[in-house]
């Protein structure tokens, strides 16, 4: 069974941080890379912002590097992202997956209700 739950967001003022958690299903965890997405308002399209790989490789898109750092804590199937410095691009709901996300089938792929972030200015 999959299953996805993300937690930690919630409202921060410009500067602050957050560590956002998802604990996983084992058996999607364990093999895959996993990584955290987020989806801003205004029907902005879901972006992946930074993965993991299984042997702990990371990588994070442009707009985060320096700022947001993902781990993982295998024997808890969790992944964490730690988000400093956070700034008012950066709310949005964030959602944990695989990478690519977990395919349910035919043009369905998997997702958890995902945490909401809003950084104040």
């Amino acid at each position: 069974q999959v299953k996805l739950v993300e937690s930690g967001g919630g409202l921060v003022q410009a500067g602050g941080s957050l560590r956002l958690s998802c604990a996983a299903s084992r058996s999607i965890f364990s093999i895959n890379t996993m990584g955290w997405y987020r989806q801003a308002p205004s029907g902005k399209q879901r972006e992946l912002v930074a993965f993991i790989t299984s042997g702990d490789r990371t990588n994070a898109a442009d707009s985060v590097k320096g700022r947001f750092t993902i781990s993982r804590d295998n024997a808890k199937a969790t992944v964490y992202l730690q988000m400093n410095s956070l700034k008012p691009e950066d709310t949005a709901v964030y959602y944990c997956n695989t990478v690519p996300p977990y395919r349910l089938g035919p043009g369905e792929d998997y997702w958890g209700q995902g945490t909401q972030v809003t950084v104040s200015s």
